[in-house]
C-alpha cells in the first residue's frame, strides 16, 4: 500500500511511501481501505513541528477520513465488512469527560494518521456514515464537525432562537453556521472578503460583518444581537480576536474557544469574564458520541459538509499548500482512493 509520512518538521516535509506492508489488525482493530481524508489546521502545525516538536518520526498525517471496513481483529462484533465509517479523532474518548490518556489517542499525532491507503484503527472509535453524505463530504466531520457540534450542543446547550457568532470561513466555522441554522439559531458570521461574505449569507448567515473594514466588529455583533450580545461565541482566532468576541458576548454568554489562527497568547482584561460572567470554554474536538449524534442531525437535517476542493491522493502537498494559503471556504480533501 502507499502512505503518506511526514520525515521532517517543515512545509515541504511530506514524502510518498509507496511499499508500505498493509497492516493487520489485532483485537478490537480493523483495517479499513480510505476512500477520502480531509485537512485541518492542526495538521499544518504537526506538519511544521509546532504542534509536537518531540514527535518521532515518520509519522503518516491527518486524523480524518472515511472509509470501508475490510477485515476485523479478534472480537470486534460493532461493525461488519463492507461497512462505510468515519473514525473518531481520539481513539480511546468514547464518551465522557475527556482525561489525559484519551487527549493522547488522537489520529495523525501522536498516533499514526490517515494518509495512507489502509489503516488500523479501534473498532470502538467508528461511526457509521449517513447514507447522503459523499465520501468527500464524510471525511470532512471527526474534527471539524464535531468540534463545531460539541462547542455548540453538547457544551453550549445550544437552544432555538439563540444568537451566535462565528469567525470565517474556515471548516469549523461553516459547520458552527449550519449546525446553528438546523437547531434554529440565528447566526452573525465574520470574513475580511467580501466575496466569501455573500457566500455565508448563502448558507444561511442572518448577518454578516467584514471585519477589517469594522475593526471594532465585536461591538457591531452586539448591536446585531439586540444590544445585549451573542449567546455563543465559536471563537477560531485566539489572541487576535478574543478581545472582540468578548465585546460581542452577552452576559452569562459562551465564548468556545477552538483555535488560535491569530496567535495564542495576548494580554487581556479579565474584568470583563469576571464582571460579566462570561464562560470561556476550551473544546478539543469531542467524544465518539458526538460524532454520532452530528452524524444523526446531518441526516436528519440534509447538511452538505462544504467542501473547498478535492486532490488527488498524489497532490498531497498541494492540498496541504492549498491550506496554507487560507483562500479556501469550507474543507480542503484528497481523494485518497479512485471514485468509483
Amino acid at each position: 500500500m502507499r502512505a503518506f509520512q511526514i520525515e521532517r518538521f517543515h512545509d515541504d516535509g511530506l514524502r510518498l511511501v509507496s511499499e508500505c506492508e498493509a497492516p493487520s489488525p489485532g483485537p478490537g482493530e480493523v483495517r479499513l481501505r480510505v476512500h477520502a481524508v480531509s485537512l485541518n489546521y492542526r495538521d499544518l502545525l504537526v506538519l511544521k513541528g509546532s504542534y509536537a516538536p518531540k514527535q518521532p518520526l515518520p509519522l503518516v498525517p491527518l486524523s480524518d477520513a472515511v472509509g470501508v471496513v475490510e477485515a476485523l481483529g479478534e472480537g470486534v462484533t460493532r461493525v461488519a465488512i463492507g461497512d462505510r465509517v468515519c473514525p473518531s479523532f481520539a481513539q480511546a474518548w468514547i464518551s465522557g469527560e475527556p482525561t489525559k490518556a484519551r487527549l493522547r489517542s488522537t489520529l495523525g499525532s501522536p498516533l499514526s494518521g490517515v494518509l495512507a491507503e489502509q489503516i488500523l484503527v479501534s473498532a470502538e472509535s467508528l461511526t457509521a456514515v449517513a447514507a447522503g453524505l459523499s465520501d468527500e463530504e464524510a471525511a470532512c466531520l471527526p474534527c471539524a464537525g464535531v468540534t463545531a457540534y460539541n462547542a455548540l450542543v453538547s457544551l453550549g446547550d445550544l437552544q432555538r432562537g439563540d444568537s451566535v457568532l462565528v469567525q470565517g470561513s474556515g471548516g469549523v466555522s461553516l459547520f458552527a453556521l449550519q449546525i446553528a441554522k438546523a437547531l434554529g439559531a440565528r447566526v452573525i458570521a465574520t470574513s475580511s472578503s467580501q466575496e466569501k461574505l455573500a457566500r455565508l449569507r448563502a448558507l444561511g448567515a442572518d448577518h454578516v460583518i467584514h471585519y477589517r473594514e469594522d475593526p471594532s466588529w465585536g461591538g457591531t455583533a452586539r448591536r446585531l444581537a439586540g444590544g445585549e450580545g451573542v449567546d455563543h461565541v465559536v471563537e477560531v482566532g485566539g489572541a487576535g480576536t478574543l478581545a472582540e468576541s468578548l465585546r460581542a458576548v452577552r452576559s452569562g454568554g459562551v465564548v468556545s474557544i477552538i483555535g488560535v489562527l491569530g496567535g495564542a497568547a495576548a494580554e487581556l482584561s479579565l474584568l470583563p469574564v469576571m464582571m460579566n460572567q462570561v464562560r470561556l470554554q476550551g473544546v478539543m474536538v469531542g467524544p465518539r458520541v458526538a460524532l454520532d449524534a452530528l452524524m444523526s442531525l446531518v441526516e436528519k437535517a440534509s447538511l452538505a459538509p462544504v467542501v473547498d476542493r478535492v486532490f488527488p491522493f498524489e497532490e498531497a502537498p498541494a492540498a496541504f499548500q492549498h491550506l496554507r494559503s487560507g483562500q479556501h471556504f469550507g474543507k480542503v480533501v484528497i481523494r485518497v482512493a479512485p471514485a468509483s
